[in-house]
């Protein structure tokens, strides 16, 4: 049984070629009578060869291989006795189709792999469109287009032709006009690839591929819950329709694209907006004031933060309109949440400009504001500087909440602080305030500055504040210079105070009445 059984064919054959035995799976492969038949009338003629070489003593590596019924075979010859042989054939078109589908295997596992890291390694969505297509264009297709809606009839398309070069376009285009591409770029539910002929596609699709195109496939991306596009691949062969390992891995690459383009464009969407509201957070550029020179620093907490709790806004007309209107504020806490406070505080005072007559009154409706439907644990301190130009004199009235005092500049080098104080702002329902008005001559300057200048800790043993008195003792050795010299001076130094350690947000504004006649307006 376990002979006529066997999974391969067997035949023992004597040593005048006559069979003898022959399994089942032997008569099956040779048809017709087998036993008692001379080898070489029922089998082909190379095993009859073989069998006489073996028989000969003459067939040195014991194995022999032929085409037998459209397969080909290899022989093994076992000696039974002295007269006898046994063959037993091995299909080896299986073992090779084997061999090749493990190959094919190896291959689509490595492309898979490479479009893995490559599709995954970059949140950049052009990157990710360019990805796609060049590795669609080196395995899938000799050509490959990424196609992706924009807007109403606004489509980006990445093209990757066969010698891989990539070029990218946005146009106008009727997506109807390719068959199946409308319904790929809906995304969900996912269509089928569909396979056109290359006449019912427009020239944009086909372009110059260096060959006739032969066959065209249009296939969805899915992305996460959102059409991703669609994946248009150009192929110089006639025939439509993918290979059994195209039909396992093209719907795993495709989807691995569409997951990475959708992820890349939700990012890209969300850094657009993140970059327009931080715009609104961002410390303005300080306008020219008739008649005034003024410069304004900012410097956030952390090196990879770009907005903070300190702020300053310059406002060239406020009040009546006869005075500017400077605010330098401080909110508390660090990062994100008191950036969103600050955006909200400096909105807030913008409303209220046109009461910057009276500081008081502006402090007041801020107050209530933060109270009513603010953070009970959030408040900010600020001061207030309205300016105004008389002939070659510059008068500021200052008021300050909670905040540092403003520092006077003057020529000979003394350096005064303004008591102009007041209550923070967002805690208690009645505040107080102080408004003084301080004249400064030609080339002297008002320095605004936040806590983080006077708070910087660090010096020789890396816990000592910066303090007011050393800033008012590097001050006296700035007089007449240049507000924007003066406000990068008083910046560094506070830097170089705390060295390589932490710091809390650093604003600084000075305000200089010009020394030359003329009113003319310096950023």
């Amino acid at each position: 049984m376990v002979w006529e059984d066997a999974p391969y064919p067997m035949l023992t054959v004597d040593t005048a070629g006559i069979v003898e035995q022959a399994n089942k799976a032997a008569r099956l492969l040779l048809v017709g009578s087998v036993i008692g038949v001379p080898l070489e009338r029922v089998a082909p003629a190379w095993l009859s060869r073989a069998h006489r070489e073996v028989g000969a003593g003459l067939h040195v590596d014991q194995r022999a291989r032929g085409p037998v019924g459209g397969s080909v075979f290899e022989a093994h010859p076992v000696h039974a006795d002295r007269d006898r042989v046994t063959w037993w054939l091995v299909d080896v078109d299986d073992d090779q189709r084997a061999v090749e589908e493990l190959r094919a295997e190896r291959e689509w596992t490595a492309f898979m792999v490479e479009a893995s890291v490559e599709l995954q390694s970059s949140l950049n969505l052009e990157r990710c469109l360019e990805a796609t297509a060049r590795l669609a264009a080196r395995r899938l297709a000799d050509a490959a287009l990424v196609v992706t809606q924009l807007a109403p009839r606004q489509y980006a398309i990445v093209h990757c032709g066969p010698r891989g070069e990539v070029s990218r376009e946005r146009t106008s285009i009727d997506p109807r006009a390719v068959p199946g591409l409308a319904e790929a770029l809906q995304g969900f539910p996912p269509a089928p690839t569909r396979w056109i002929e290359p006449a019912e596609a427009p020239s944009w699709v086909l372009r110059e591929q260096g060959g006739e195109v032969g066959s065209v496939a249009v296939t969805a991306l899915p992305g996460h819950g959102l059409p991703a596009g669609a994946l248009v691949l150009l192929r110089r062969t006639p025939q439509a329709g993918f290979s059994d390992g195209e039909k396992v891995f093209v719907p795993l690459f495709t989807a691995w694209a569409g997951a990475a383009i959708s992820v890349a464009r939700l990012y890209a969407e969300q850094a657009a907006i993140a970059e327009t509201l931080m715009a609104e957070l961002l410390p303005p550029v300080a306008p020219p004031l008739e008649g005034i020179e003024l410069a304004a620093r900012y410097r956030p907490a952390g090196d990879s933060e770009r907005v903070g709790g300190d702020f300053y806004d310059v406002h060239p007309v406020g009040g009546s309109g006869r005075e500017s209107l400077v605010v330098l504020g401080d909110v508390s806490g660090k990062g994100l949440d008191a950036a969103v406070l600050t955006g909200k505080i400096r909105n807030i005072l913008r409303a209220l400009v046109p009461l910057a007559d009276d500081h008081h009154r502006v402090l007041e409706l801020l107050n209530g504001v933060l109270l009513t439907h603010g953070d009970p644990t959030s408040f900010v301190t600020l001061v207030l500087a309205s300016i105004e130009r008389r002939e070659q004199q510059v008068v500021l009235r200052l008021t300050s909440a909670g905040h540092p005092p403003p520092l006077i500049l003057r020529n000979d080098g003394r350096v005064e602080p303004v008591h102009a104080v007041g209550t923070l702002i967002g805690l208690v329902e009645d505040i107080t305030s102080v408004t003084e008005s301080v004249l400064l001559e030609p080339g002297e300057t008002c320095l605004l500055y936040s806590d983080g200048i006077v708070e910087a800790r660090g010096g020789p043993l890396g816990d000592e504040f910066f303090g007011e008195d050393r800033l008012c003792e590097q001050l006296r050795q700035c007089a007449g210079m240049p507000p924007e010299a003066l406000a990068d001076r008083v910046q560094m130094l506070a830097c170089q105070w705390v060295g390589g350690g932490e710091h809390d947000d650093m604003a600084v504004v000075a305000i200089t009445a010009p020394r030359e006649p003329s009113h003319r307006g310096l950023p």
